[in-house]
């Protein structure tokens, strides 16, 4: 097995990965919190919510190990090189947009911070931005799946 073969697995089966978590999360999770009362939802996120993010360094580092070895060995290979900096700008939108809307939102949905008037809309946003990862983690894997067949 070659170095370039792992970075490409990595980078790939990672990001997918990452897509998969997140629907799981967005589909499951999702549907169950639009089902809880508005006071509900807040006391389960307080109780629970701290579990949700636990996995994602588990696949997120791989797939940046991954990604970042395949841009380095196809980084002569303008084609290839493209798909894997596109692949990368997908998972730094992921990045910028938990970092910037999901973390803080979690820890204001944590500390019972957010007014229980605005918990549906503020979740409806969530779950809407959290669509916007589901589709840029698949756009990651999809992306470096072209790059290796260049």
């Amino acid at each position: 097995m070659t170095a370039r073969l792992v970075f490409n697995i990595m980078a790939i089966c990672g990001a997918a990965t990452f897509a998969g978590a997140m629907l799981n999360i967005g589909l499951s999770f999702g549907a169950y919190w639009k089902s809880l009362a508005p006071a509900d939802f807040l006391d389960w996120f307080g109780a629970n919510g701290q579990f949700i993010g636990r996995t994602i360094p588990l696949f997120a580092i791989p797939t940046l190990i991954g990604l970042a070895g395949s841009l380095w060995l196809d980084w002569t290979m303008p084609a290839a090189r493209w798909l894997w900096l596109a692949s990368l700008a997908a998972l730094a939108g992921i990045a910028v947009i938990t970092f910037a809307w999901h973390l803080p939102t979690n820890a204001a949905f944590a500390a019972r911070s957010v007014p229980v008037a605005e918990v549906p809309a503020t979740l409806d946003l969530w779950l809407r931005l959290h669509a916007v990862r589901i589709a840029l983690g698949l756009t990651s894997a999809v992306l470096g799946l072209v790059a290796i067949s260049r």
